[in-house]
């Protein structure tokens, strides 16, 4: 993990988690199983441009690493913090 951490960009991993959020819950035509793939070709192309379009190994593994980090980052977000409409409805239950 630690390897993977030297390549992960910080900018591109943002960019993609926002861009992946906003597939998610905006865009209902394109399934959940699509969104790494968009997310990591998404990084590769966020990592060139942040390198002046020089394509190197490094490059492809950071843009690639940030982008499908984003989507690990999203679920990590999402376990950490409770969607409020399935707490409201697990509190509701609760008082049945």
């Amino acid at each position: 993990m630690e390897f993977l951490a030297r390549y992960v960009v910080l900018v591109v991993l943002a960019i993609c988690l926002c861009v992946g959020y906003i597939i998610k819950h905006s865009i209902s035509f394109i399934p959940n199983k699509y969104i790494p793939l968009i997310l990591g070709v998404l990084g590769v192309v966020l990592n060139l441009w942040i390198n002046s379009w020089e394509f190197t190994p490094e490059i492809l593994l950071g843009g690639l690493a940030s982008g499908l980090a984003s989507t690990g980052t999203h679920e990590l977000i999402r376990h950490l913090i409770p969607d409020q409409k399935t707490s409201n409805e697990m509190s509701v239950k609760a008082a049945e």
